[in-house]
């Protein structure tokens, strides 16, 4: 190896400690991010049919004040939806957007309520525990989704109920 060869290794990082009982085989991880004024023109371009297509009533619900701040959670949400099909893999078709909900709950933190399609991917990949993390600030829109497959019998926890959405 040439002094400029090694120049270009990058040091040696620390190991990865995940939690006791955690394989790296069994964790996922989704990331993307959505641009903010795509989504605004994408909302204002086809309207209610856009929103209606890609959110829940709970999602629209939960993106309200002006259109900044509407546009960076419908971005947002948009992003976590599409880290979690990174999550899911699917093999063929994508799942329905709305079969991937951003939910809001006390506190204001976030989770994720799979149903339909998604909700099957997840039981066939053994999640048993699913978390996402949303951010948006002036232009961009970003998630991260972590899941954990291991025990098939937990995979129902994430699954929405059809009767309740």
């Amino acid at each position: 190896m040439t002094a400029t060869s090694a120049s270009l290794v990058p040091p040696a990082l620390p190991p990865v400690v995940l939690p006791a009982g955690i394989h790296p085989a069994r964790c996922r991880v989704g990331v993307d991010i959505a641009s903010i004024a795509e989504v605004a023109a994408a909302s204002a371009r086809v309207g209610s049919r856009y929103l209606e297509h890609v959110y829940t009533d709970h999602e629209r619900a939960c993106c309200t004040g002006t259109a900044e701040v509407v546009a960076g959670g419908l971005a947002a949400r948009f992003a976590a939806k599409e880290a979690v099909v990174k999550v899911l893999r699917p093999v063929g078709p994508r799942p329905p957007w709305r079969s991937i909900e951003v939910r809001r709950v006390d506190g204001g933190a976030c989770e994720l309520a799979l149903s339909g399609d998604a909700a099957r991917l997840a039981a066939q990949a053994a999640i048993s525990e699913l978390t996402v993390s949303l951010t948006h600030e002036r232009h961009w829109a970003a998630a991260v989704v972590v899941a954990v497959c291991d025990n098939p019998n937990r995979a129902h926890q994430f699954i929405k109920e059809q009767s309740n959405g």
